[in-house]
């Protein structure tokens, strides 16, 4: 048994084969995720039931394996800020800002074949999908 937090296999062999600028993907439950992926994308249904886990679970757990050097969310036509993105600021590095997409160019970026691996969660809440690009491993770093 491993002794880190993420411990799912798919993920941890998606993850380990992806480099620098590969991107995943954590989506929530009303993403389409069978029609929107791309060519090189690993596909990981985790949604257990309505509401888990959460985007913001998956992606904790997430960022103990990988560096995170951007992140990308999709925004509505109009209104407010989704509530959800305060979560994701709280979760990602402090440097790194939210780079809004709308609907289409969100599916469009979320599909080309830099994305690696595609997590689908029972996320309820709406315009929760998160794509981060991952970062470079210094060779400090534990």
């Amino acid at each position: 048994m491993l002794l880190q937090r993420l411990t799912h296999p798919t993920i941890l062999e998606a993850l380990a084969a992806a480099g620098h600028g590969s991107k995943v993907l954590i989506t929530d439950g009303n993403y389409p995720a069978g029609t929107v992926i791309g060519d090189n994308a690993e596909l990981v249904y985790l949604n257990l039931e309505p509401g888990r886990p959460t985007v913001t679970e998956v992606l904790d757990v997430v960022l103990t394996a990988i560096p995170v050097e951007a992140a990308e969310v999709m925004v509505p036509d109009s209104g407010p800020e989704p509530p959800i993105f305060e979560e994701f600021r709280a979760l990602l590095p402090e440097d790194i800002g939210l780079t809004e997409r709308d609907r289409f160019e969100f599916y469009e970026t979320a599909s080309e074949s830099d994305v690696c691996l595609q997590i689908v969660t029972g996320e309820q809440r709406i315009y929760a999908n998160l794509l981060l690009t991952i970062g470079v491993r210094m060779p400090d770093d534990t």
